[in-house]
């Protein structure tokens, strides 16, 4: 076959060989495969290579041959699965654009852990690729058997690992289908609720030769949109806008509406027309400026610690929320009048939620943007029949209480300890310092150009706090609850959006720094050129399953463990050295400090430990790691 290349067995060796011009042009499904990724936008893969891609990485060094070293989508290599997928996150959170990734057969799909459950729970759009163990053994086929962990890795349901965490599996079966299966992935990822997909194929189909024509084949995308966002309809926008005019103490709660940006100001809108108070639930995104004198606060339902609002609220908006109050800890007056409104997935069915009730008068599946939208309108039109008295009475009221949650984060970060000779921050001390330092550090003297990314874990709202995110988008967690999100997502944010930010800050707390794999994070930061700067609060340990502990056993045998150590959730007595595995991972590019715990002034260190960092960040353009050592859980 003049200008392809041959296969043949070798059976003495167990192996195929290739043979014929290594110059040869040769297309194959892999090459409509990646052709096709970079058609419909996908400009980011992140890649973890193994046996089942030599069709892969032999059609990417066709396209640097012929592309003046480029390929059609930006190749991230990553040492670790879970980076990769979280690194998408990131991406995909920051530019609301998919990434896709790939990992390798039954085991790269495993390793992909915890991300699966983040990626789904976020409701991010990611198109997850892995191949298979080949299917023939005997060389019957180009990409057959040749090695022995093959015969490992055949399992029979492949994407069963995954697939109650996607909103859509399939296998390619051959190159004739392939782009049609990655639109209809794609369109599936991009429609509310929003989420991850997975494809798969045999190694011998990615192997399949095809002819030019079929990669340079352009399939229109506008042929294959996502579902237009569902709207409120006009009696539900009426009822709602009703209640929350009618109420002498109504409550926004809000989870997650802030991922799309455009609700930021139609929710502040809401607040401000009404005096509605707003609290924010385990967010995961930025729902209202922190500035706004109707928020009330940040809760992640730990015990009391929900706003006093929900007790005495007579109507309750809850937003894009998927756990707005535990009624076994605090639960909202039961005569209280309550509307739910989904991007796509109230009941929770798509999620897989197995147990999951709210006792609510009206469930609505709207997209939030168009919701508040028609909300809005409908408050409008009816505000001049509503009790301008309740609503004057409340907007005195609810800034005087948002005043004094401003005056409070004040006092805890000034609040630094007489005792300097213990050389131990607090929090708030951190995040006072840190914010300040941004603002005199960074071009616009400003935080609204930086993005902070929170994974604090038990922590999280004393960070959603003390930080004062004012922009949408300005902070994130990862949505789900699985750990090592926050350094991961901080390279996929870089490599998505970093023209919108001048500082990316990974926030983490409670051994997430070990769970993000730094190992791997820090290589590829260097290899990418991805400059962020992580924060460590540094308690030593875990301190969330100790909580779980004491909220079922308060005064049982483990709260009277003298130390975490003891308990088993610490790291102690010789925690790691954080900052340096990061140095060490990148080869020495990254900047890393410890600070606390040496008996020094503290506030001197801490002020000059995150000038630096914030320097080294900003001017070098390097990695920055600062390890703040708490007191230890």
């Amino acid at each position: 076959m003049a200008g392809r290349t041959r296969c043949r067995s070798l059976s003495f060796l167990g192996v195929l060989s290739c043979v014929g011009s290594p110059l040869s042009s040769m297309y194959t499904t892999s090459s409509v495969f990646l052709q096709s990724l970079a058609n419909v936008g996908i400009t980011h893969i992140f890649a973890n290579w193994g046996s089942d891609h030599p069709a892969l990485l032999e059609d990417l060094q066709r396209q640097r041959s012929e592309k003046d070293g480029q390929t059609a989508s930006q190749i991230i290599t990553c040492p670790n699965e879970m980076v990769a997928l979280t690194a998408a996150q990131g991406f995909a959170q920051v530019t609301g654009k998919p990434a896709a990734v790939i990992v390798h057969v039954d085991v790269g799909s495993q390793a992909l852990a915890g991300a699966i459950h983040n990626v789904d729970r976020g409701r991010m759009p990611v198109l997850i690729y892995a191949g298979a163990s080949p299917f023939t053994s005997l060389g019957e086929m180009k990409g057959s058997r040749n090695e022995w962990i093959m015969g490992l890795q055949d399992i029979p349901d492949q994407a069963s690992i995954i697939r109650q965490y996607m909103r859509f599996t399939s296998q390619i079966e051959s190159g004739k289908v392939a782009t049609g299966i990655i639109h209809r992935a794609l369109q599936i990822a991009t429609s509310h609720p929003k989420g991850p997909v997975y494809l798969w194929a045999r190694r011998e189909v990615m192997e399949e030769e095809v002819e030019l024509s079929a990669v340079n084949t352009t399939v229109p995308l506008r042929k294959w949109p996502p579902i237009e966002p569902t709207a409120l309809s006009v009696a539900a926008a009426s009822t709602i806008a009703r209640a929350l005019l009618e109420a002498k103490s109504p409550l926004i709660v809000a989870s997650h509406p802030g991922r799309s940006k455009d609700a930021v100001p139609l929710l502040t809108h809401l607040s401000t027309q009404v005096a509605i108070p707003v609290v924010a639930v385990c967010p995961s995104a930025v729902a209202i400026p922190f500035s706004h004198p109707y928020f009330v606060g940040v809760t992640y339902l730990n015990r009391g610690s929900h706003t006093h609002h929900l007790a005495k609220a007579d109507v309750i908006l809850v937003l894009d929320s998927d756990v707005p109050w535990i009624p076994t800890l605090q639960a909202p007056n039961p005569e209280a009048r309550v509307f739910v409104l989904d991007s796509g997935d109230p009941l929770k069915t798509i999620s897989a939620v197995t147990q999951w009730h709210i006792d609510a008068e009206m469930m609505c599946n709207a997209d939030v943007v168009l919701a508040l939208e028609a909300i809005n309108a409908a408050v409008d039109a009816q505000i001049e029949t509503c009790n301008a008295g309740i609503i004057d009475e409340r907007r005195t009221s609810i800034t005087a209480e948002h005043n004094e949650l401003v005056r409070k984060l004040d006092g805890l970060e000034n609040a630094w300890r007489q005792d300097m000779h213990s050389g131990r921050p607090t929090i708030p001390n951190i995040l006072g310092v840190l914010r300040r330092t941004i603002a005199e550090q960074t071009p616009s003297r400003s935080l609204d150009k930086t993005l902070v990314l929170n994974e604090s874990v038990t922590n999280n709202p004393i960070v959603w706090q003390h930080m004062r995110t004012e922009i949408p988008g300005g902070q994130l967690t990862s949505g789900g609850s699985s750990l090592g999100w926050g350094l991961p997502a901080a390279i996929g944010a870089h490599l998505g959006a970093s023209k919108n930010y001048e500082l990316i800050v990974a926030i983490v707390g409670d051994g997430s720094f070990m769970f993000a794999v730094p190992s791997s994070v820090y290589w590829i930061a260097r290899r990418y050129e991805t400059p962020f700067l992580t924060i460590i609060l540094n308690n030593g340990g875990w301190k969330a399953p100790k909580m779980s502990m004491l909220g079922c056993h308060p005064s049982g045998y483990g709260s009277r463990a003298a130390s975490g150590v003891e308990l088993s959730v610490g790291f102690g007595p010789d925690c790691p050295d954080y900052s340096q595995i990061a140095v060490a991972a990148s080869a020495g590019w990254a900047w890393g400090k410890r600070i606390g715990g040496d008996g020094g002034n503290v506030q001197e260190e801490l002020t000059a430990a995150l000038a630096e960092a914030v320097r080294v960040v900003i001017e070098e353009r390097r990695c920055a790691v600062l390890d703040c050592v708490l007191d230890a859980l």
